[in-house]
């Protein structure tokens, strides 16, 4: 079987030498509708964090506001194109509820919630090529979720690719139908997004979180790694 690798370019660190990805990848998975005990961790998630949020304009908070700032470094607009982290915060304060997709979904959500921090996964049933987070250079393909139409990310911003097909666009705004996590998922890589304010020790244990709920709720066996400056590359076979 062919080795596949996960990288993070230099180009990245040079600009956000603070930043780590905590990256949880598991196989033997059984995944599907989340029991109601799994919804109703999703809905207590949603509460505290309106608890915690009271009046404060989610753009303000500290860990969305690193984001909006990224943003701005990298080219993106970010009241045009909001990282995930305040798309699902501010539909959360508004008073909706997340819909209940999958059971490895949802706990990615609980996650993002709980922490503020952008926790999502990559079904890596179908991946063939190495993986990275790296500038785009504009000829990579990316056919949104939901939507057949191809486009292509703009030269500089950063995307999560499998070789030349982009997996997500602006670093963590949109997702492409390639790697969606489907109830039939049997593999996946978790990513945990760390921007300062929040820094490695709190990703190390959000990841041991994650790999806990996984873990309880669809079985599988694990390997969890942080990807930094100093640490930019792992195996993921």
């Amino acid at each position: 079987m062919k080795e596949i690798f996960y990288t993070i370019s230099d180009e990245v660190f040079s600009s956000f030498p603070g930043y780590v990805r905590g990256v949880v990848v598991g196989w033997g998975l059984e995944n599907g509708p989340s029991p109601e005990v799994l919804t109703a961790m999703l809905r207590d998630a949603e509460s505290s964090l309106r608890e915690r949020m009271g009046t404060t304009n989610p753009a303000e908070h500290p860990r969305i506001a690193s984001w909006r700032e990224a943003f701005r470094k990298t080219g993106v607009k970010p009241a045009e194109f909001r990282s995930s982290i305040e798309a699902m915060t501010r539909r959360v304060v508004k008073g909706q509820e997340l819909p209940s997709i999958n059971a490895l979904v949802d706990i990615g959500n609980v996650l993002s919630l709980r922490h503020l921090v952008p926790t999502g996964g990559h079904s890596l049933d179908d991946v063939k090529d190495d993986i990275a987070l790296r500038p785009a250079d504009g000829e990579e393909v990316f056919v949104p979720f939901g939507e057949t139409e191809e486009e292509h990310p703009l030269p500089g911003e950063f995307i999560f690719v499998e070789g030349n097909t982009v997996l997500t666009r602006r670093w963590s705004w949109r997702q492409a139908n390639h790697t969606l996590t489907l109830p039939e998922t049997k593999s996946i890589e978790f990513n945990v997004d760390g921007l300062p304010p929040v820094e490695r020790d709190e990703v190390e244990k959000i990841c041991c979180e994650l790999e806990e709920l996984v873990k309880r709720f669809c079985g599988g066996t694990f390997r969890r790694e942080i990807l930094c400056a100093s640490n930019p590359r792992m195996s993921l076979s």
